[in-house]
């Protein structure tokens, strides 16, 4: 997808971009960077959709949709809508940017459940990767293991089983999971049926999930905890209590308090369907 060059011109403006970056290695520090610091991961607005029982697309499901809401409201997306947008924007700018699936390995042997970005520049793929918020391209180096050197949002990458295995911190478990690149390059409309099959279920579907990085911390919200990632690395965790959520999402986050207000409350998680756990709760007797 090509973006509207007055869109494009939008975007570039509100992430601080004062001149079109040129297609290399160092153009792509400064998109990614700038990203990193000014667009968050986060469910809010498919939280709203999803307990609406709105019809139509999910929240961020083209890349226009994401930046203007983006552009209005201070929101991102999931992994699917974040990293598509991602993938359009530095497509239009003249990268050689791809999309790519991967696995969030929370648990073995689980289906592929990430999108991605892959660039190919300067003889040299890196991944940027809209979710994980890693701060500066990393490298795919084939023969020899990678890293991004933050304490907060620092990365770890290495080859097993011939894939790239990314180590990174989600919010909500900050010991580390590994991020699996399974393929490479998948169209915009894998991209949209991978969304859309979320909608029945998803961790993302039910309570509030927001990331983002901030004077070399990370800060956000995950799964009814207020977590803290400060510049040294250090892990805070504490109950983020419903009259603490706005105050977080507005003033801490940079989102728009009318939209906000809008924010259901947090549901329990259910098990993955088909799973040994709903299984178990399916068979077990009512109360």
């Amino acid at each position: 997808m090509t973006l509207a060059p007055a869109l494009v011109e939008r975007v570039s403006a509100r992430l601080g971009l004062t001149f079109r970056p040129e297609p290399t290695l160092e153009g792509l520090k400064k998109v990614y960077g700038a990203w990193c610091l000014g667009v968050p991961f986060d469910n809010v607005r498919k939280l709203i959709h999803l307990r609406r029982q709105e019809r139509g697309a999910l929240p961020g499901d083209t890349a226009s949709d994401f930046f203007e809401a983006w552009l209005r409201h201070g929101t991102g997306g999931t992994c699917w809508a974040g990293n598509g947008a991602l993938q359009a924007l530095l497509h239009t700018l003249g990268f050689d940017a791809r999309r790519g699936l991967a696995t969030m390995l929370v648990v073995p042997d689980i289906a592929p459940n990430h999108g991605t970005v892959v660039v190919s520049c300067e003889h040299q793929r890196y991944l940027v990767d809209a979710s994980i918020l890693h701060g500066e391209p990393l490298a795919l180096e084939p023969n020899a293991p990678s890293a991004i050197a933050h304490p907060a949002w620092g990365v770890q990458c290495r080859m097993r089983d011939d894939k790239w295995h990314i180590r990174w911190r989600p919010l909500h478990l900050p010991d580390g999971i590994d991020c699996r690149i399974e393929q490479l390059d998948v169209t915009e409309q894998l991209f949209h049926e991978r969304h859309e099959d979320s909608r029945p279920w998803s961790p993302f579907n039910y309570a509030l999930s927001a990331r983002r990085n901030r004077d070399g911390a990370v800060l956000g919200a995950a799964f009814g905890q207020r977590v803290d990632i400060d510049a040294d690395g250090n892990v805070r965790q504490s109950p983020l209590l419903p009259a603490q959520r706005s105050p977080l999402l507005v003033q801490e986050l940079g989102m728009d308090a009318a939209l906000i207000a809008q924010l259901p409350a947090d549901l329990p998680t259910p098990p993955p369907p088909g799973s040994a756990a709903a299984r178990r709760a399916a068979a077990a007797p009512a109360h």
